[in-house]
């Protein structure tokens, strides 16, 4: 594969990218938090940001800070012509973390942050932390969200900094447990607002 020079003077303002892997990958809308309860992608709101259009969906969420301290970043979806953000998931999480002192690491699956058919919004991670350099970072990806056969995979790893304070990495995945099609996305902390961040939803072409 071939490197790609970019002469932007930072990454977000790539909008499109042809040698990635698996795909060209394309800016469809960018969100930014301002003690915000919710960021949301709706449908029809100046563009309709989850069709057919791409496989597979990508929301790359940088330097999301909360309002409240040792509160987890969570996402749910609506399926076309649905409300409420209530959609069934099944998910599995763990994490890896080393704490700033050194005194405490580890990898352990997340049984807290994990679902079995439940409703809830689906955590990202664990308790992150609200000081003034604090955030998280985080990729979720979504795949073939417009399918009416399949339920809708998810996946997402989160790099934050924890309340300890430590890193903290973060794995999730499942899936959404629906054979409609998946339209709108909806982000939230478990408790306060999203302070700021930026949320960007790009689509990936099949390579």
């Amino acid at each position: 594969m071939a490197l790609v020079k970019y002469n932007n003077n930072s990454i977000s303002s790539v909008t499109s990218a042809a040698a990635i892997p698996g795909g060209a990958l394309t800016l469809i809308k960018t969100l930014t938090a301002s003690s915000s309860a919710t960021v949301q992608f709706l449908d029809g709101t100046s563009d309709v940001v989850l069709d057919n259009t791409y496989p597979i969906y990508l929301i790359k969420i940088i330097n999301a800070h909360p309002s409240t301290n040792n509160v987890t970043l969570q996402f749910q979806v609506n399926a076309s012509g649905s409300s409420g953000f209530n959609e069934t998931i099944t998910s599995t999480s763990f994490r890896a973390y080393h704490t700033e002192s050194g005194g405490y690491t580890g990898l352990e699956y997340q049984s807290g942050s994990d679902q079995a058919q439940g409703t809830s919004y689906q955590r990202l991670h664990g308790g992150n932390s609200n000081a003034n350099d604090s955030g998280a970072c985080a990729e979720l990806f979504i795949y073939n969200p417009s399918s009416t056969v399949f339920v809708k995979h998810f996946m997402a790893i989160t790099s934050l900094t924890e309340q300890n304070p430590a890193s903290d990495s973060a794995y999730v995945s499942g899936y959404i447990n629906t054979t409609s099609a998946i339209d709108e996305i909806s982000f939230q902390y478990s408790s306060g607002n999203i302070d700021s961040g930026t949320f960007k939803l790009y689509g990936i072409k099949d390579s």
